[in-house]
């Protein structure tokens, strides 16, 4: 049951990036990701997490139409999903990779402190 759950969230995660890119058309939406979908055990409802790239009013913008096209996109899902009842669609931000670029930036900061520090060395003294 669990590969079975396992496919259909990656095609749901498909199809609704799919939808988004290509067939939503509300200016509010931006630069969308999906980045994962969760599906309850009885597949009556989906989680659906987007990334949005860009200001704090453009990230609330987008999430505020993708939330209002909620419907819209839940209608074409059943139209390209071959089950019996389509999972009800719930979007909330996801902001993993925004934080997995800010992990990477202070990893990049801290490694350049430790060379700096390795090529200076501050406890050599002078023997003359």
């Amino acid at each position: 049951m669990k590969y079975r759950k396992d496919r259909l969230e990656e095609l749901i995660r498909r199809i609704v990036s799919d939808i988004i890119f290509k067939e939503v058309k509300d200016p509010r939406i931006g630069f969308v990701t999906v980045t994962d979908v969760e599906l309850t055990k009885d597949f009556s409802e989906a989680r659906i997490g987007v990334s949005i790239l860009g200001s704090s009013v453009e990230v609330r913008k987008s999430m505020e139409g993708i939330r209002s096209s909620s419907g819209y996109i839940q209608k074409l899902l059943g139209k390209e999903l071959k089950i019996r009842t389509v999972p009800r669609v719930y979007f909330y931000l996801d902001k993993s990779i925004e934080q997995g670029v800010l992990m990477v930036d202070k990893i990049e900061k801290l490694t350049e402190s430790i060379k700096d520090s390795e090529e200076s060395p501050e406890g050599e003294e002078d023997n003359n």
